[in-house]
């Protein structure tokens, strides 16, 4: 039996390292890639997903290990809302998707050398109808800042959400079943019970 190869999370996410936890995944190294993450003009936001994990993904030196990364934006119709800069970029997001459904689309890329496994995961979510007390005190809670489309599910803005339809792991950062997926076919092995 050959050894089980080393895993490189490349990412910073304290969640993705909770959720690979879950299924009895604890990486050997984090090595989270500096790379532009700007979508490109009129990029739709499933190939914006797709192109950013697998560029993360390429950019972390991994050799023979797995290297898995992922990233997950929130869409509005056509538009990305990504991480918000301040304050008024994520009220101005919790305005737009306050009473509608958007979708949240998380894409992970794993390497193994030269080869490369990919999954994108889409989740449809519904924000209720948020009151100025709601986004105040949301926007007070600083839980918005790093998350995209200002706000985490997995956090206080659990309690704005009626309605999903998707994968629920997928919305906090990592689609738990296709990234297990992913690692086997990279020759990762999975223990507990996840298979």
């Amino acid at each position: 039996m050959t050894a089980r190869p080393r895993l490189i999370l490349g990412s910073g996410s304290p969640r993705r390292l909770k959720l690979l936890a879950q299924i009895g995944v604890v990486p050997d190294d984090v090595a989270p890639p500096d790379i532009d993450e700007s979508p490109a003009k009129g990029e739709l936001p499933r190939d914006y997903v797709k192109r950013i994990a697998r560029a993360k993904a390429q950019a972390v030196a991994g050799g023979d290990a797995v290297v898995l990364c992922a990233d997950t934006t929130v869409a509005a119709g056509r538009r990305i809302l990504g991480k918000p800069e301040n304050e008024e970029e994520a009220r101005a997001f919790l305005a737009l998707l306050s009473g509608r459904r958007h979708s949240v689309i998380t894409a992970v890329a794993v390497t193994r050398g030269e080869r490369i496994w990919t999954r994108d995961v889409l989740t449809a979510v519904k924000l209720k109808r948020l009151t100025e007390a709601e986004v105040d005190a949301y926007i007070a809670s600083d839980d918005w800042r790093g998350k995209a489309g200002g706000y985490a599910i997995q956090g206080p803005a659990a309690a704005f959400v009626p309605w999903i339809n998707g994968s629920y792991t997928a919305v906090v950062g990592l689609p738990l079943a296709e990234t297990a997926t992913l690692l086997q076919a990279a020759g990762y092995p999975l223990t507990g019970g996840s298979a």
